[in-house]
């Protein structure tokens, strides 16, 4: 029995080079603060508002004054770790022949699409997004996987890489399926 291998491929797998925008730190700390703040807000408001509704029990205004401050603890450390570990994992990349990805936290996930499989390229800015100057690049592809998506990018720099991603995939042959 012979078994024949194949020639070798001309694409070589490799981690995508470019990384996120550095302000997109600043981004992900804002989120993760501003979901902490209204978080840890809700128990301390109610620690402040039962005391008016008579003589509450000291245990119920104790156990919400402890959950604002976990919530509020716990925010604070989420947002001193996470946006810093996304920045060093979180990289991106476009070649003449796919797009690359890489992102994750703890579950960590690396994708590849090729051009010709390319269906729409779309730009996202939210309101925190513009503040930071930063937007995300959404490549629609022909993948049950879904899109692949390009978060925290310069606004400019999105722009010019979905109009690149664009041109590309309009000269790439294949149909996208």
């Amino acid at each position: 029995m012979t078994t024949t291998r194949s020639a070798p491929s001309a694409t070589v797998l490799r981690p995508p080079r470019h990384r996120v925008a550095r302000r997109a730190v600043v981004w992900w700390s804002t989120r993760i603060l501003s979901g902490t703040a209204l978080a840890a807000g809700a128990p301390a408001l109610a620690a402040l508002a039962v005391p008016a509704l008579g003589t509450p029990p000291e245990v119920l205004t104790t156990a919400l004054w402890w959950a604002a401050a976990a919530l509020g603890g716990a925010g604070l450390a989420t947002a001193a770790v996470v946006p810093q570990w996304r920045f060093r994992v979180h990289r991106w990349e476009v070649t003449d022949t796919a797009v690359y990805t890489a992102s994750g936290w703890l579950w960590q996930e690396w994708r590849v699409a090729p051009m010709s499989r390319v269906q729409t390229v779309d730009t996202q800015r939210g309101p925190l997004q513009r503040l930071f100057r930063l937007a995300d690049v959404v490549v629609t592809t022909a993948s049950a996987a879904g899109p692949i998506s390009i978060k925290g990018i310069d606004g400019d720099r999105a722009r010019s890489v979905a109009a690149e991603l664009t041109e590309a995939a309009h000269n790439t042959e294949g149909d996208a399926t």
